[in-house]
């Protein structure tokens, strides 16, 4: 397999999660809480970001990486396969807990990504849901926040998938 591949393409991969970005600048704080050193892509990034809060963009979030038009759609959510790649103990907790979820995104206009291009956000919505805070309101059930995030025009499927699991499990 090679290094740009998913390895559980039921869970992974599609429209909505076809380039992963994570700060280089959360990545250096995750340096210091677990006391080694992380190269980037390590979180299985195919763009590490330097001078963007990633994980704070607003679902929807348009950003031009030199000819490449990229949209914020959902935030990482841990698995084992996770835990397992990073080899720490309570990592899903940990990294849950923390919700430096990095974004996946969808491809709006194809084209060509160099090292350090900069990153240009051409978009930003007029609602106030980051991927941290959405990432959150999964995590804690917080349908009132759940059900604006389905509002958002254009949000992926996937978001409804994820509420619906929340009402089943709050018995509604």
């Amino acid at each position: 397999m090679g290094s740009d591949e998913q390895a559980d393409r039921a869970n992974h991969g599609g429209r909505d999660q076809a380039v992963y970005a994570y700060a280089r600048e959360e990545l250096d704080l995750w340096e210091g809480w677990l006391g080694r050193s992380l190269r980037d892509g390590v979180f299985g990034e195919n763009l590490t970001t330097s001078g963007l809060e990633v994980s704070r963009a607003l679902i929807g979030e348009r950003w031009r990486i030199g000819s490449t038009l990229l949209e914020v759609t959902l935030p990482r959510i841990p698995c084992g396969v996770f835990r397992s790649w990073l080899d720490e103990k309570g990592w899903v907790r940990r990294f849950t807990e923390e919700a430096r979820t990095g974004a996946y995104l969808r491809v709006v206009e194809e084209g060509v990504v160099e090292v350090g291009a900069p990153i240009t956000v051409e978009y930003r919505p007029d609602h106030d849901i980051s991927l941290s805070g959405a990432f959150q309101a999964l995590h804690n059930r917080d349908l009132e926040l759940l059900h604006r995030v389905l509002a958002i025009p254009g949000r992926s499927e996937s978001w409804v998938t994820d509420v619906a699991s929340v009402e089943r499990k709050l018995g509604r």
